[in-house]
């Protein structure tokens, strides 16, 4: 992984992010004025949830690394300003968690992001 030619998006540091144990590098990727929709068992394609602002991305990313998981960032493909990235997690219980996102960057940020997500019940 490294930089993509032409962008200034760093695979590197998305995986430094997600693998970390705190939001701020992550977080540090997005635009501040990025959005994110979440698909979910919960937040179904019809109505997803969606996330607006580096402010409300920072919330959900503080709350998902307060909890005792771990996370690693599987694959990465970046192609222009379009980005695909599969991140699986694990619970200290056990319980696993897999997120596939499809992201568009400008200027090297992430500005916006499906995700898919799924877990074990």
């Amino acid at each position: 992984m490294g930089t993509a030619a032409g962008s200034a998006f760093d695979t590197e540091t998305l995986r430094r992010g997600v693998e970390g144990q705190t939001a701020t590098a992550l977080l540090s990727l997005y635009a501040d004025d990025a959005e994110i929709h979440v698909i979910d068992h919960n937040s179904q394609p019809s109505r997803p949830t969606v996330l607006h602002g580096r402010d409300e991305i920072g919330r959900m990313l503080e709350d998902v690394y307060s909890r005792d998981m771990t996370h690693k960032l599987e694959e990465c493909i970046v192609q222009g300003d379009r980005a695909a990235f599969s991140e699986s997690c694990r619970y200290a219980d056990g319980v696993r968690v897999l997120a596939e996102s499809m992201i568009t960057l400008r200027d090297g940020k992430i500005v916006e992001q499906t995700m898919i997500q799924a877990w074990d019940e």
